[in-house]
């Protein structure tokens, strides 16, 4: 990686709740967060649940986003990479985002090295120990049949009947407090996976907060937070992490 240049880090925006003028006016501010941050990234890593709600038909894909839509293509136009992490409510993210926008998709979490330091990337959701009813719901969702039966409803009704389900599933988790080393599912995640592999980063969405710790075994945790009420994003400048907000 070139000196002074920043690899950025953000998730969690749900677009489309809870009105369209809202949903509007931070869609605006993330489209200008990254016509900023452009100017010296190296690569940009959206970590899931950009959508509040996300399907695509084979040729019908939910209306609206046009200006992120627009400004992420722009950038993959200019060379920088994007990449696209599926969450848990734009899990139905399949081949329009990356043939059209051109962003790098990943459904599952990925390690990497970025300037000799190593991280793990995922959005965080169905990790570490327990959760088994969500654990179970997500091998509904993904399963490819099952898929293939909700695409045979009418847009219109299929559409209306997910963001419901997706409003009723975002007000029903992500506690707004960080509970502790000893309860935080991702943090006891990130010590498992640590024994075997020796990670300098963890970077997770999905949780809603801001948080950088710093484990026991020396390695880097972090929550990116959100921007519904936070507008957090994270900063890699090619030797040490930031969480930084953007209003």
């Amino acid at each position: 990686m070139k000196k002074g240049t920043n690899i950025y880090f953000a998730s969690d925006l749900h677009l489309g709740v809870p009105s369209h003028a809202e949903s509007l006016k931070r869609e605006k501010l993330f489209v200008s967060w990254l016509e900023q941050v452009r100017k010296d990234a190296t690569e940009i890593y959206l970590l899931g649940d950009i959508f509040d709600f996300w399907f695509e038909y084979k040729r019908v894909v939910p209306r609206g986003f046009t200006r992120l839509l627009g400004k992420i293509s722009e950038i993959t136009d200019s060379g920088i990479p994007v990449h696209f992490f599926t969450g848990n409510h734009d899990i139905w993210v399949f081949d329009y985002l990356p043939e059209e926008t051109g962003v790098i998709l990943h459904r599952s979490p990925i390690s990497k090295k970025l300037n000799g330091k190593k991280f793990f990337l995922a959005h965080g959701d169905g990790l570490g120990p327990g959760d088994k009813g969500y654990k179970f719901l997500k091998r509904i969702f993904t399963s490819r049949f099952l898929q293939w039966m909700y695409a045979r409803l009418h847009p219109n009704f299929a559409i209306w009947l997910a963001s419901k389900m997706s409003a009723r599933s975002r007000m029903a988790g992500n506690l707004a407090e960080f509970l502790g080393e000893e309860k935080e599912l991702l943090v006891r995640y990130a010590y498992r996976l640590w024994e075997k592999e020796a990670f300098d980063f963890f970077i997770f969405g999905h949780r809603h907060l801001p948080i950088n710790i710093e484990l026991k075994n020396k390695a880097r945790l972090i929550y990116l937070g959100d921007w519904i009420n936070n507008f957090t994003y994270g900063v890699f400048n090619g030797e040490s992490f930031q969480l930084k907000s953007f209003k």
